[in-house]
């Protein structure tokens, strides 16, 4: 966090000095291109202006973006995705994307991660974990804290006898058919 000197003027930018921690630097009346209009006491307004540091607090994080766009013509044709696709889809993520802005964002989604095919990966082994390089320390498992029980049940909405009671989990869409025939049945 940086520590912060200002100076207010009436109706003018303030002059600020800052001492940035990171940085071992002292800014002298430096302006921040942002300008926050208060009332003093009098009614008058204050613009007060604030610093933001420009060096990067890791110095292991790019200034400027090192990737760049990947054109069109390397990625390949775009994918058209079949009826019976789209209803697999559908059943299985339990979204319903069968309108045409739906199809759309679906197939945007499948050019965007087009875009792993044009990567060249030859030579790079796969990642076990993004830690891969550190020692994960744990702990002892041992148990500090025991007879918790009946307090821990007591945060559960539904228990029987002395077991948590889930919902059930993901209960796929009916099929187009089906769902059509249950919407007419519904309609009667």
């Amino acid at each position: 966090m940086s520590a912060f000197c200002l100076a207010a003027s009436r109706n003018n930018y303030v002059l600020l000095k800052q001492i940035c921690p990171s940085c071992k630097l002292l800014l002298k009346n430096v302006h921040f291109n942002a300008k926050v209009r208060t009332f003093n006491r009098e009614g008058s307004f204050l613009n007060i202006t604030r610093l933001l540091c420009s060096k990067s607090h890791n110095p292991k994080i790019p200034r400027e973006p090192t990737w760049e766009p990947v054109s069109e013509d390397q990625l390949p044709l775009p994918a058209r995705i079949p009826p019976d696709l789209v209803d697999k889809l559908e059943r299985l993520a339990l979204v319903d994307f069968r309108t045409k802005q739906g199809l759309e964002c679906l197939e945007k989604a499948i050019r965007f991660a087009d875009q792993l095919h044009v990567v060249d990966t030859t030579g790079i082994e796969p990642m076990d974990s993004v830690l891969e390089d550190r020692a994960l320390y744990l702990r002892e498992d041992t148990a500090v804290d025991g007879g918790c029980a009946e307090e821990l049940l007591k945060l559960s909405k539904k228990t029987v006898e002395e077991y948590f009671v889930v919902p059930p989990g993901n209960i796929p869409l009916p099929k187009k058919e089906e769902r059509s025939s249950m919407l007419k049945h519904s309609e009667l």
